[in-house]
């Protein structure tokens, strides 16, 4: 089975990942950041190093995706393919940080790698707004992160919106402002029953 966890940058993803696969006994698979070779780059230079910043995370996460595909372990994944392509690129280009040439040439490769894709059994996004996820990034303290441009987490906001709008698989959404996941064991529990649900069915006690 696959879980995804979909979000903006500073949203709670890593962190509900993690709680989520201890709590389930699930394999979890994390997005590249700390050894990211381009990141650090990036966020001093977007116009310079977008396209780059953006192959390298198609093709990090397409190696999970078929990783995934094989493994008979439930796997739950901190952010998706469809957010790289769907979400991030697309709001580069928007910004005038990633040309028309190699967004057709990042588009084009994306089609071609999610023909072999499936959604996730379960897709859960965290909605926050955006002086939650500044509050979030200046909290964890990533040096290249200190950067980010509030329009570039502005866009990706709006284009997530628009992204869950249109999302065909199945759905989970949990309010980001308000829900403290990481601080309360009352909320957590209740997400994880919620997730319980959604994917077993209220009444099974199968849970892996």
């Amino acid at each position: 089975m696959h879980i995804a966890i979909a979000g903006n940058i500073g949203s709670g993803k890593t962190t509900l990942t993690k709680m989520l696969a201890k709590r389930f006994g699930w394999s979890a698979h994390f997005e590249p950041v700390d050894n990211n070779p381009y990141l650090d780059d990036f966020y001093h230079d977007m116009k310079r190093w977008s396209f780059n910043l953006q192959v390298y995370f198609l093709n990090q996460r397409f190696k999970d995706v078929v990783e995934i595909s094989k493994s008979e372990k439930t796997i739950i994944q901190d952010r998706t393919i469809f957010e790289d392509a769907r979400i991030f690129a697309p709001n580069l280009h928007d910004m005038g940080m990633m040309s028309d040439r190699d967004f057709d040439n990042y588009s084009d490769l994306f089609d071609l790698m999610i023909s072999l894709v499936r959604l996730p059994d379960l897709m859960i996004y965290i909605k926050s707004s955006i002086p939650t996820l500044i509050d979030h990034i200046e909290k964890r303290g990533r040096d290249f992160e200190q950067t980010i441009r509030i329009d570039y987490l502005k866009g990706l906001n709006h284009r997530y919106e628009d992204f869950i709008k249109e999302y065909k698989g199945r759905l989970l959404i949990i309010d980001g402002d308000h829900t403290d996941f990481q601080n309360d064991a009352r909320v957590f529990d209740q997400i994880a029953d919620s997730i319980d649900s959604e994917l077993y069915g209220l009444f099974s006690s199968n849970k892996k």
